[in-house]
Parts: C-alpha cells; sequence; structure tokens
C-alpha cells in the first residue's frame, strides 16, 4: 500500500485549502478510506471517512467546514477544508480504513495570520 498526501501549506485563519491523497497497492473502489491529522504534541485523530460508495462521516471538530471526497476511477480522496482555524494545525494524513498502520508521508497544513 502506498499512500502520497499533497495540497497542504500556510493559510490565513479563515482561509481553504484542498487536499489530495493518490492511494495504490489497493483496490481502491471498495476500500473506505480516512482522513486522520496529528497536531504537535497531540494523539493522531479522525478527521473524516468515506466509504467506496460514499457513505460520509465527520469529525464534530469539522462539520460544516470540511468536505471529504473521493473519485474512484483516479484512486484519489480528497479533503476541501473550509473557515481553517489555528487548532486545525496539524499533520494530515489518509489511510484504507482496513489498513492498520499503514500511513503516507502526511501534508502539513498551517493556520495561522
Amino acid at each position: 500500500v502506498h499512500l502520497v498526501e499533497s495540497g497542504g501549506g500556510l493559510v490565513q485563519p479563515g482561509g481553504s485549502l484542498r487536499l489530495s491523497c493518490e492511494a495504490s497497492g489497493i483496490i481502491f473502489s471498495i476500500n473506505a478510506m480516512e482522513w486522520y491529522r496529528q497536531a504537535p504534541g497531540k494523539q493522531r485523530e479522525l478527521v473524516a471517512s468515506i466509504t467506496g460508495r460514499g457513505r460520509i462521516n465527520y469529525a464534530d471538530f469539522v462539520k460544516g467546514r470540511f468536505t471529504i471526497s473521493r473519485d474512484n476511477a483516479k484512486n484519489m480522496v480528497y479533503l476541501q477544508m473550509n473557515n481553517l482555524e489555528p487548532d486545525d494545525t496539524a499533520v494530515y494524513y489518509c489511510k484504507p480504513l482496513a489498513y492498520i498502520d499503514v500511513w503516507g508521508q502526511g501534508t502539513q497544513v498551517t493556520v495561522s495570520s
């Protein structure tokens, strides 16, 4: 399994970013995909998930601000992040739900004025 996250960066509070994750080595269309994040000094936490058929769940702290989506034809999962807050600063990771300890390198998101 190989995961490559991209799209992070430095953004001001209230700004937006779109994260992308390309997955290979799995049958992507049947795998639920998840986005996690890990802030400095904190445990990694689940942000959002999407099943192969598009059923979605969000953590309470991102509801109404973040949108997860996927393109099964491209083996891609996305995380559109709007109205970003400083507390959203973290390294963001994607992973297939069915794989316990498979991680990419992550993409850094920094929200700061």
